[in-house]
Formats: C-alpha cells, sequence, structure tokens
C-alpha cells in the first residue's frame, strides 16, 4: 500500500482561501491524501473580520494557525515572521506537497521554505498580470515554485516565458469558479437576512491598498468615498486587505457611517459574497473580484485605478482613475454596456483537474533541481 501524501494548503486571507477551498476539500475527501491547512495573515487579526472562523467552519481535520502580524508597514518583517513560523510548522508536519496560492508575502514564504527544505511547492494561478507589487511577489513565487496550477492558456505562456518547464505547468482553471456555479451556495434572502441588509437594489465596493502608491492612498480613498456618496447608490462595502494605506482607506470610510446608503463590513463569507455579487447592480473599486469574478455573472466593473492595470479588456469593465469625476462619470456609463458572459477562467472543474494531476506519476516525481527551458 503506498505511503497516504501530506499536502499542506497556506492560506493567508479570505480571497485566497476562497480560491483553495475547492481543492483543499477534494483532498479531504480523498483516503489517499493528508490535508493540512496552515492559516496565517488576515485571518488571525479581529480588525478585518478574524477570518480563521471561516477556515474552522469548513470542519476540515487538521488546521494550524500562526499570528505573522508586525505592523501595516513592514511587510518585509511580516514575510520574515512568516518563513520563520511556517518553517517551524513543516519540521514537525513533514508535508510531500506545499500549496500556496497567488501574490501575497505569505505565498511567497511558502515557496522560500517548502523550496529551501527540498519540499515540492505548488503556486495556484502564477503568471497572471496585474499592475503593482503583487506581480512583482508573483512572479518570483512562481520562480521558487516546482508546479504550477494555472487558470487558462496566456498563464501558462508567460510562465514558459520565464523558463518554467512545460511539463510542470498544469492549467486547471480558477478554483473559485467551481464554487461560483456550486448549487450549494445560499440564495439571496438568506444572506441578507445574515448581514441585515434590506436594500433591494445595491453595488459592491470593495477598495484596495496600492503599496506602490501608499503616499496617496489617503487622498485615493477620499475621492472613492466622494463618488459613491455622490451617486446616490446603495452599496454594500467590504473592508480592504490589510496591505501599506489600508489605515488610511478604513480611517476615510468613516464618512460612510452616517448615510443609511452603506452597510460596511470586515469581511463576508465567501459564498455569501459571491451570492451577494451574483445579484449586484455593478461592483466598483480594485479587487481582483471585479475583473475576474463578475464578468462570469455578467455582472458590470468599475475599476478605479492601478492596482488592476494588465489583468483583461472585457466589455464589463469601464477603467477610471482615481478622481471622483471620473469615477462618477464610469457610473453612469454603465446603462450602455453590453455585457457577455466570458469563461477565460476555466469551466468551474478545478478541483476534479487538480485531483486528476495528483494522481499522476510524473507530478510526484517532478525534480526538486528547477531548470531554466531557453526558449
Amino acid at each position: 500500500m503506498s505511503k497516504v501524501k501530506k499536502i499542506v494548503f497556506l492560506t493567508g486571507t479570505r480571497a485566497d482561501f476562497g480560491k483553495m477551498k475547492p481543492l483543499i476539500e477534494v483532498v479531504e475527501n480523498n483516503p489517499n491524501y493528508e490535508a493540512h491547512v496552515f492559516v496565517t495573515g488576515m485571518h488571525m487579526l479581529e480588525t478585518y473580520g478574524y477570518t480563521l472562523i471561516e477556515v474552522q467552519r469548513c470542519g476540515f481535520k487538521h488546521i494550524s494557525t500562526f499570528n505573522n502580524h508586525t505592523d501595516e508597514a513592514t511587510m518585509d518583517l511580516t514575510l520574515a515572521k512568516t518563513i520563520s513560523g511556517f518553517s517551524e510548522f513543516i519540521k514537525t508536519c513533514t508535508p510531500d506537497l506545499i500549496v500556496i496560492h497567488g501574490d501575497r508575502v505569505e505565498a511567497l514564504a511558502g515557496a522560500i521554505v517548502g523550496s529551501l527544505n527540498s519540499i515540492l511547492v505548488a503556486h495556484v494561478e502564477g503568471g497572471e498580470l496585474s499592475g503593482t507589487i503583487d506581480e512583482l511577489l508573483r512572479h518570483a513565487t512562481s520562480k521558487m515554485s516546482h508546479i504550477h496550477f494555472v487558470a487558462n492558456a496566456e498563464a501558462q505562456s508567460r510562465l514558459e516565458q520565464m523558463g518554467e518547464l512545460p511539463e510542470t505547468i498544469y492549467t486547471i482553471g480558477s478554483p473559485d469558479v467551481d464554487i461560483m456555479f456550486s448549487e450549494e451556495l445560499p440564495n439571496l434572502e438568506v444572506v441578507k437576512t445574515y448581514y441585515d441588509i434590506f436594500f433591494d437594489s445595491y453595488a459592491v465596493a470593495m477598495f484596495h491598498p496600492v503599496t506602490t502608491e501608499y503616499k496617496n492612498m489617503a487622498d485615493y480613498a477620499t475621492h472613492f468615498v466622494t463618488a459613491l456618496l455622490e451617486s446616490k447608490k446603495n452599496y454594500v462595502v467590504i473592508f480592504p486587505n490589510n496591505d501599506l494605506g489600508s489605515r488610511a482607506i478604513l480611517e476615510t470610510y468613516k464618512i460612510l457611517q452616517a448615510s443609511d446608503r452603506f452597510k460596511i463590513f470586515p469581511s463576508i463569507r465567501f459564498e455569501y459574497f459571491l451570492t451577494l455579487l451574483k445579484s449586484a447592480e455593478f461592483i466598483i473599486g480594485n479587487s481582483s473580484a471585479g475583473v475576474r469574478e463578475a464578468p462570469y455573472y455578467g455582472i458590470p466593473t468599475i475599476n478605479v485605478g492601478s492596482r488592476q492595470a494588465n489583468r483583461v479588456v472585457l466589455d464589463s469593465i469601464i477603467n477610471t482613475n482615481y478622481d471622483a469625476s471620473a469615477v462618477r462619470a464610469g457610473i453612469k456609463k454603465l446603462p450602455t454596456l453590453r455585457i457577455k458572459k466570458t469563461e477565460i477562467f476555466g469551466k468551474g472543474n478545478s478541483a476534479e483537474a487538480f485531483m486528476a494531476s495528483l494522481e499522476l506519476e510524473s507530478f510526484w516525481t517532478t525534480h526538486h533541481q528547477k531548470q531554466f527551458k531557453t526558449l
């Protein structure tokens, strides 16, 4: 009988957990594997909803926690602390594979720890483009990883341009699409009742800091809030991530508390968020949800600023600068959009494709000594 393989999933935010949850579940339910979830980052912060609870609600057998928080302005120290904590963890867990996602410092820490300890590292959704330091982190994480689970052929092509071997790249789509069209999503009334949202019509607002522009974030946030207030629409507002500049955004959001047109939440459960998004008038801000999930539902997006630059160009996305007048103009353009739903990030079978990859003998014989393929 072959040895049960241990697979560690490292999650640092509500966003990457939503992406990896289908992958964790398919591993958890397979007797040939043992899933471990290492929870750190924003999950551990009460200000942002203490979303460790959402991970625990899933009932996974092996959940470990680590508080890596240092200070908003010290991503480098957060990286160092995460490396230290995760390194101690893998010495006791001894995994066969580490799975990380995206472009956060926690993902980079997982890749560094795994690669320097000769443990296979699989990076989910590498090869993507964005307009900020996120892209630097994502590509660095890819180069420190041995295996890549990408969303589409374009992402695979970019990784190959970076010298990654084609045989180490598996195109499985974006795992959150598995959840987006699940029959287990709650209905809208359940979600509205749970979060006490009384709007008949509303938009979703999510505005994250851009670390390379953090000195301007207070000004950007003021313009964003001004545009929302002047639009006269209803909004479900969700806190930003905890990157450098988030405090300025949270301070500005206090202005919204005086208006009954805004419901503000530190975090919303991923499945509940998807239900809200699916029924929203539009999504506004600079969240990746506006350029990935929203187009799948045919929901228009007003994408503000540079955070999602270079991602995708779709008819459902209106790009604006940070100025309040530009954002207002974007809102006014919404009725003119002709929206066509897209499937550029997969068809909702990522977990199945992920497991099929794990079942390949060649997957587990991937060489720990990386090679660079010259085009």
